[in-house]
Protein backbone atom coordinates (compact mmCIF):
# COMPACT_ATOMS: atom_id res chain seq x y z
CA UNK A 1 0.00 0.00 0.00
CA UNK A 2 1.75 3.23 -1.01
CA UNK A 3 -1.05 5.17 1.13
CA UNK A 4 -2.24 4.37 4.24
CA UNK A 5 -5.64 2.94 4.15
CA UNK A 6 -8.22 2.11 7.12
CA UNK A 7 -11.80 0.58 7.77
CA UNK A 8 -14.28 2.40 9.71
CA UNK A 9 -17.19 0.13 10.12
CA UNK A 10 -20.80 1.97 11.96
CA UNK A 11 -19.71 5.25 10.22
CA UNK A 12 -23.33 6.51 10.45
CA UNK A 13 -22.67 7.66 13.79
CA UNK A 14 -21.35 10.81 14.81
CA UNK A 15 -18.21 9.44 16.38
CA UNK A 16 -17.38 7.42 13.58
CA UNK A 17 -17.66 10.26 11.31
CA UNK A 18 -15.66 12.88 13.72
CA UNK A 19 -13.03 10.01 13.37
CA UNK A 20 -12.93 9.64 9.71
CA UNK A 21 -12.45 13.37 9.31
CA UNK A 22 -9.36 13.27 12.31
CA UNK A 23 -7.91 10.01 10.31
CA UNK A 24 -8.27 12.06 7.19
CA UNK A 25 -5.99 14.99 8.56
CA UNK A 26 -3.13 12.07 7.82
CA UNK A 27 -3.50 11.51 4.54
CA UNK A 28 -5.63 8.18 5.10
CA UNK A 29 -7.49 6.46 2.64
CA UNK A 30 -10.73 5.78 3.97
CA UNK A 31 -13.59 2.96 3.83
CA UNK A 32 -16.51 3.66 5.49
CA UNK A 33 -19.20 0.95 6.04
CA UNK A 34 -22.55 1.62 7.02
CA UNK A 35 -26.40 0.59 7.16
CA UNK A 36 -27.31 4.26 5.13
CA UNK A 37 -24.81 5.31 2.88
CA UNK A 38 -26.76 8.07 1.12
CA UNK A 39 -26.46 9.76 4.95
CA UNK A 40 -22.48 10.02 4.47
CA UNK A 41 -22.62 11.62 1.27
CA UNK A 42 -21.52 14.91 2.91
CA UNK A 43 -18.91 13.39 5.18
CA UNK A 44 -17.38 11.88 1.63
CA UNK A 45 -17.03 14.97 0.07
CA UNK A 46 -15.18 16.31 2.58
CA UNK A 47 -13.31 13.43 2.56
CA UNK A 48 -12.59 13.49 -1.21
CA UNK A 49 -13.13 10.79 -3.72
CA UNK A 50 -10.45 8.48 -2.56
CA UNK A 51 -13.45 7.12 -0.41
CA UNK A 52 -15.28 4.41 -0.41
CA UNK A 53 -18.85 3.98 0.99
CA UNK A 54 -20.15 0.22 0.95
CA UNK A 55 -23.58 -0.71 2.83
CA UNK A 56 -23.76 -3.39 5.17
CA UNK A 57 -26.76 -5.01 7.22
CA UNK A 58 -24.81 -5.68 10.63
CA UNK A 59 -27.88 -8.34 11.28
CA UNK A 60 -26.44 -9.77 8.39
CA UNK A 61 -23.09 -11.89 9.39
CA UNK A 62 -22.19 -13.42 6.38
CA UNK A 63 -22.79 -10.54 4.27
CA UNK A 64 -21.39 -8.05 6.16
CA UNK A 65 -18.20 -10.11 5.99
CA UNK A 66 -17.88 -10.62 2.16
CA UNK A 67 -18.46 -6.84 2.04
CA UNK A 68 -15.38 -6.33 4.09
CA UNK A 69 -13.66 -8.86 2.16
CA UNK A 70 -14.55 -7.08 -1.19
CA UNK A 71 -13.09 -3.49 0.71
CA UNK A 72 -10.35 -5.16 1.58
CA UNK A 73 -9.20 -6.04 -1.39
CA UNK A 74 -10.66 -3.07 -2.98
CA UNK A 75 -8.20 -1.12 -1.07
CA UNK A 76 -5.18 -3.71 -1.05
CA UNK A 77 -5.55 -4.37 2.48
CA UNK A 78 -5.89 -1.88 5.53
CA UNK A 79 -3.04 -0.50 8.48
CA UNK A 80 -6.43 0.13 10.83
CA UNK A 81 -10.09 -1.24 11.19
CA UNK A 82 -12.19 0.08 13.98
CA UNK A 83 -15.40 -1.20 14.54
CA UNK A 84 -18.56 0.74 16.15
CA UNK A 85 -21.75 -0.93 16.90
CA UNK A 86 -23.33 0.84 19.15
CA UNK A 87 -27.20 -1.34 19.79
CA UNK A 88 -28.74 -0.30 22.93
CA UNK A 89 -32.12 0.26 24.34
CA UNK A 90 -33.76 0.76 27.91
CA UNK A 91 -36.85 -1.40 29.08
CA UNK A 92 -36.93 -2.48 32.70
CA UNK A 93 -39.50 -5.20 31.20
CA UNK A 94 -36.65 -6.75 29.44
CA UNK A 95 -38.56 -7.71 26.23
CA UNK A 96 -36.56 -10.45 24.30
CA UNK A 97 -36.87 -8.70 20.72
CA UNK A 98 -34.76 -5.67 22.58
CA UNK A 99 -32.22 -8.33 23.89
CA UNK A 100 -31.85 -9.81 20.77
CA UNK A 101 -31.80 -7.04 18.56
CA UNK A 102 -28.74 -5.94 21.12
CA UNK A 103 -27.00 -9.49 20.73
CA UNK A 104 -27.33 -9.69 16.93
CA UNK A 105 -25.34 -6.30 16.14
CA UNK A 106 -23.50 -6.20 19.51
CA UNK A 107 -22.03 -9.57 19.55
CA UNK A 108 -22.38 -11.39 16.74
CA UNK A 109 -22.45 -8.60 13.91
CA UNK A 110 -19.05 -7.71 15.67
CA UNK A 111 -17.75 -10.94 15.95
CA UNK A 112 -18.12 -11.45 12.35
CA UNK A 113 -16.22 -8.23 11.75
CA UNK A 114 -13.65 -8.79 14.13
CA UNK A 115 -12.84 -12.00 13.37
CA UNK A 116 -12.79 -11.13 9.07
CA UNK A 117 -10.06 -8.29 9.67
CA UNK A 118 -8.15 -10.16 12.43
CA UNK A 119 -7.39 -13.29 9.91
CA UNK A 120 -6.68 -10.15 7.31
CA UNK A 121 -4.45 -8.87 9.44
CA UNK A 122 -2.74 -12.41 9.95
CA UNK A 123 -2.45 -12.71 6.16
CA UNK A 124 -1.10 -9.30 5.61
CA UNK A 125 0.96 -9.37 8.48
CA UNK A 126 0.36 -6.35 10.42
CA UNK A 127 -2.24 -4.01 11.26
CA UNK A 128 -4.52 -2.54 13.80
CA UNK A 129 -7.62 -3.63 14.97
CA UNK A 130 -9.94 -1.50 17.38
CA UNK A 131 -13.04 -1.42 18.70
CA UNK A 132 -15.29 1.56 20.83
CA UNK A 133 -16.54 -0.59 23.48
CA UNK A 134 -18.21 1.03 26.78
CA UNK A 135 -17.38 1.50 30.69
CA UNK A 136 -20.86 0.23 30.81
CA UNK A 137 -19.46 -3.47 29.96
CA UNK A 138 -17.13 -3.39 33.37
CA UNK A 139 -20.16 -4.34 35.02
CA UNK A 140 -23.76 -5.46 34.65
CA UNK A 141 -26.56 -2.61 34.68
CA UNK A 142 -29.94 -2.22 33.71
CA UNK A 143 -29.33 -2.32 29.66
CA UNK A 144 -28.70 -5.91 30.51
CA UNK A 145 -28.06 -6.78 27.19
CA UNK A 146 -26.18 -3.65 26.27
CA UNK A 147 -23.48 -4.76 29.34
CA UNK A 148 -23.06 -8.16 28.76
CA UNK A 149 -22.03 -7.34 24.98
CA UNK A 150 -20.18 -4.97 25.79
CA UNK A 151 -18.23 -7.41 28.12
CA UNK A 152 -18.07 -9.89 25.39
CA UNK A 153 -16.48 -7.41 23.03
CA UNK A 154 -13.65 -6.14 25.45
CA UNK A 155 -12.63 -10.37 26.58
CA UNK A 156 -12.83 -10.69 22.42
CA UNK A 157 -10.67 -8.03 21.73
CA UNK A 158 -8.36 -9.10 24.73
CA UNK A 159 -8.34 -12.55 23.41
CA UNK A 160 -7.14 -11.59 19.90
CA UNK A 161 -4.66 -9.42 21.72
CA UNK A 162 -3.22 -12.55 23.09
CA UNK A 163 -3.48 -14.70 20.10
CA UNK A 164 -1.41 -11.96 18.13
CA UNK A 165 1.06 -12.25 20.69
CA UNK A 166 1.18 -16.21 20.31
CA UNK A 167 1.63 -15.81 16.74
CA UNK A 168 4.56 -12.78 17.05
CA UNK A 169 3.05 -10.55 14.68
CA UNK A 170 2.99 -7.11 14.90
CA UNK A 171 -0.97 -6.86 15.28
CA UNK A 172 -2.60 -4.48 17.71
CA UNK A 173 -5.56 -4.93 19.29
CA UNK A 174 -7.06 -1.69 20.58
CA UNK A 175 -10.45 -1.31 23.21
CA UNK A 176 -11.34 2.23 22.89
CA UNK A 177 -13.67 2.49 26.61
CA UNK A 178 -16.34 4.95 25.77
CA UNK A 179 -17.70 6.58 29.02
CA UNK A 180 -21.49 7.45 28.91
CA UNK A 181 -21.08 10.47 26.70
CA UNK A 182 -24.49 10.51 25.42
CA UNK A 183 -26.23 10.46 28.81
CA UNK A 184 -23.81 13.43 29.93
CA UNK A 185 -24.08 15.27 26.56
CA UNK A 186 -28.42 14.94 27.69
CA UNK A 187 -28.00 15.69 30.81
CA UNK A 188 -25.98 19.41 29.49
CA UNK A 189 -22.23 18.19 31.70
CA UNK A 190 -19.31 20.06 30.44
CA UNK A 191 -17.14 17.89 32.93
CA UNK A 192 -18.18 14.61 31.69
CA UNK A 193 -19.11 15.51 28.21
CA UNK A 194 -17.04 16.27 25.69
CA UNK A 195 -17.74 17.43 21.56
CA UNK A 196 -17.15 14.90 19.05
CA UNK A 197 -13.89 16.54 17.75
CA UNK A 198 -12.37 16.25 21.11
CA UNK A 199 -13.41 12.83 21.83
CA UNK A 200 -12.15 11.83 17.94
CA UNK A 201 -8.82 13.26 18.65
CA UNK A 202 -8.31 11.56 21.90
CA UNK A 203 -8.96 8.08 19.94
CA UNK A 204 -6.57 9.18 17.05
CA UNK A 205 -3.86 10.02 19.74
CA UNK A 206 -4.44 6.81 21.64
CA UNK A 207 -4.46 4.97 18.05
CA UNK A 208 -1.02 5.98 17.09
CA UNK A 209 0.26 4.77 20.53
CA UNK A 210 -1.01 1.72 20.38
CA UNK A 211 -2.84 1.24 23.87
CA UNK A 212 -4.50 -2.04 24.76
CA UNK A 213 -7.32 -0.19 26.71
CA UNK A 214 -7.89 3.32 26.44
CA UNK A 215 -10.79 5.30 27.95
CA UNK A 216 -12.63 7.88 26.28
CA UNK A 217 -12.67 10.46 27.58
CA UNK A 218 -9.41 10.03 30.05
CA UNK A 219 -11.38 11.26 32.53
CA UNK A 220 -13.70 7.98 32.86
CA UNK A 221 -10.99 6.45 34.05
CA UNK A 222 -11.71 7.37 37.33
CA UNK A 223 -15.45 6.50 37.21
CA UNK A 224 -14.29 2.98 36.04
CA UNK A 225 -11.91 3.04 39.15
CA UNK A 226 -15.05 4.08 41.50
CA UNK A 227 -17.43 1.55 40.00
CA UNK A 228 -14.97 -1.43 40.05
CA UNK A 229 -14.37 -0.73 44.26
CA UNK A 230 -18.07 -0.58 44.75
CA UNK A 231 -19.33 -3.65 46.24
CA UNK A 232 -22.54 -5.64 45.43
CA UNK A 233 -24.50 -4.34 47.85
CA UNK A 234 -23.92 -0.61 47.49
CA UNK A 235 -23.52 -1.47 43.81
CA UNK A 236 -27.53 -2.46 43.22
CA UNK A 237 -29.10 -0.20 45.21
CA UNK A 238 -28.64 2.24 42.65
CA UNK A 239 -32.59 3.78 40.98
CA UNK A 240 -33.17 3.30 37.41
CA UNK A 241 -36.02 4.81 35.32
CA UNK A 242 -37.62 2.99 32.52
Amino acid sequence: MSQLSAIVIGANSGLSQALALELAKDNVRLGLMAADIDALAPLAEQLGPQTELVAIDIQDPEACRAAFDALWAQLDGAALVVINTAAAGLDLELPWALDKGVIDVNVTGFTALANAAFNHMVEQKYGQLAALTSIAGERGGPQVAFHASKAFQQNYLQGLRLHAQRLKLPITVSDLRLGYLEKMQGRGSRFWAAPLPKIAGQITRALKKARPTTYVTRRWRFISWLTALLPEFVYNKRKYKG
